[in-house]
């Protein structure tokens, strides 16, 4: 069972926290803003390494208590002797509270009602359209923007002279470059997104960088929303972890530290052997579609499985023993006249299993025979253990029959993409799948099994209904064969925790991993190579960097 992951909960979740941190821990609400605003202050410092000293700071603060973390972000810039031009849209007495007591502080500092530029620090009551113009016209060249507008609370699109804004701050990040340009910063959320939605309202601050309080919100971790956080840091600011715990959320964050943790658990010990990682069996490949078996068995191999084994038609055999890694074994199975794997290759297939830790199926199987159909629903139906099923197997068994559920000894992980989702559910109107976490969620807890539903920000389903947002990878793993290796990844890490935990092996916890170190081996290939001219075993060839940069301690003799 994971421990400690980072939840994401709801605005009206986030009120309750905040207020019952106040009500029980002697904290005020006023000390909540000034641990907000410095922690906006180091997020902001630690991106400059020359400090922040000699530094220009924007900071548009909204009338409620966003806009007052602002002020008190504000306050504590100016002491730091950091030119800081604070902008309130409204009027200070027609504002309450703690942001009240930020704006009065922070109004005393600058000179009240000049332009930006004729001071050191200023502060401006900005009251209508117009008058924003010419703020907006006068305004400095500055190295940070802090959208203060709105936080966790909006729940209607802006409008007015709040738009206007929003296209300011447009125009101003289309003249950033890589050394030049304002860092545009949100407090809590980029203002104009509803925190519960991920799907913007309307229009919407997009920032470099947002610093989120306590925990991430569906806006900061969903997309679209999410796209338009930049950067999320995730800042304590206080609240016991008993009261975030207690909000129940069923809706999590997969951060460093889970395969981090999950790394440690399974690393090589002295007497590590082979059998100890873990055995792999790949179903997969087809006459003339042999490329996706390929990539699957080396990403398994690659990813630490201790053996892998590819099982594929008779007639591609020799094709996949070609192309795979030396170190992976292959096997031939009986196959249809279409050169796929048949129903005559059941019973060798499930005498295979015995000594097996995980089985992937489905790269490049073919689905359009009825026997290859049914060699897909009776090995699933008689698996022995777990099994990582993907493309064609999916194809075979959509819609997802009724009596094939997951169990403790021997799960199900379900890897779909949006389309593989629909055929599964039967469906063909993208609405099924609109609300992702639903869809995933719903199906795995009504088939008792776990579902990696991919895509931007991939998610794992639980048979519990705990629902997991995958934070890395990049556009570039939208290439042919990612699929196919992450199946790989996935079966080898379901492998090696039944290898190296035996009974205390969590294939959950295994598949969060292995969909976390796949996305970051990805972004290492980004790195070095592009985007654009990534392939498919790029990605296996950085889950190296991957691993030791999450665990280097473990991966040293």
């Amino acid at each position: 069972m994971m421990k400690n992951v980072q939840p994401v909960i709801s605005a009206q979740q986030m009120r309750e926290i905040d207020h019952l941190t106040v009500q029980q821990n002697q904290i005020s609400s006023l000390q909540l803003m000034e641990s907000a605003a410095s922690a906006c202050l180091q997020a902001i410092a630690a991106t400059f390494s020359e400090g922040l000293g000699g530094k220009k700071i924007q900071i548009l603060c909204g009338p409620g208590n966003n806009g007052g973390d602002g002020a008190a972000l504000a306050r504590q810039l100016t002491s730091l002797n950091v030119r800081t031009d604070v902008i309130v849209f409204g009027s200070v007495r027609d504002t309450s509270g703690d942001a009240r007591h930020n704006f009065e502080a922070v109004s005393g500092l600058g000179s009240p009602g000049t332009l930006p530029q004729a001071a050191h620090s200023s502060f401006i009551e900005c009251r209508d359209a117009k008058q924003w113009q010419e703020i907006a016209a006068a305004a400095s060249s500055y190295d940070v923007i802090v959208d203060a507008l709105f936080g966790t609370g909006l729940k209607r699109p802006l409008s007015g002279m709040f738009v206007d804004v929003v296209r300011y701050l447009s125009a101003v990040k289309s003249r950033q470059t890589s050394d030049h340009g304002p860092l545009v910063v949100s407090v809590d959320i980029p203002s104009g997104l509803d925190a519960d939605q991920s799907e913007p309202i309307g229009p919407a601050v997009v920032a470099d960088l947002t610093i989120t309080f306590t925990t991430p919100k569906v806006a900061n971790v969903l997309p679209p929303a999410s796209h338009l956080n930049g950067k999320l840091v995730i800042a304590d600011i206080g609240s016991p972890q008993e009261l975030i715990n207690a909000a129940d959320s069923k809706l999590f964050l997969t951060e460093e530290c889970d395969a981090r943790n999950w790394l440690v658990s399974t690393r090589y010990v002295p007497d590590s052997f082979k059998n100890t990682h873990g055995h792999v069996l790949v179903l997969a490949g087809s006459r003339g579609y042999t490329g996706a078996a390929v990539l699957c068995a080396n990403a398994a191999m690659r990813a630490g499985a201790g053996l892998v084994t590819v099982g594929t038609p008779a007639s591609s055999q020799a094709a996949v023993a070609g192309a795979v890694m030396p170190e992976v074994m292959t096997t031939a199975l009986a196959e249809t006249d279409r050169g796929a794997l048949s129903d005559a290759a059941i019973e060798h297939v499930i005498g295979l299993t015995a000594k097996i830790n995980a089985v992937a199926i489905g790269p490049g199987l073919s689905a359009t025979d009825e026997r290859t159909r049914c060699f897909v629903y009776s090995v699933v139906k008689q698996r022995r253990t777990a099994m990582v099923i993907d493309a064609d197997a999916l194809n075979c068994l959509s819609p997802w029959p009724e009596d094939l559920q997951g169990s403790r000894g021997a799960q199900l992980i379900l890897t779909p993409h949006s389309g593989e989702m629909l055929r599964l559910l039967g469906a063909t109107s993208k609405s099924n799948i609109k609300d992702r976490v639903a869809a995933a969620r719903d199906f795995a807890t009504l088939h008792k099994l776990i579902l990696v539903l991919k895509g931007t920000r991939s998610l794992v389903a639980a048979p519990d209904g705990r629902v997991f947002i995958n934070p890395t990878g990049n556009a570039g793993l939208g290439t042919a064969g990612a699929g196919d290796t992450l199946t790989g990844i996935i079966a080898a890490f379901v492998a090696q925790s039944a290898g190296t935990l035996k009974e205390k092996a969590d294939p959950l916890a295994a598949t969060i991993a292995a969909l976390y170190v796949g996305g970051l081996a990805g972004d290492f290939a980004a790195q070095k190579l592009g985007m654009r001219t990534m392939v498919a075993s790029d990605i296996r060839e950085h889950l190296s960097d991957a691993i030791r940069s999450l665990d280097p301690k473990g991966e040293q003799p």
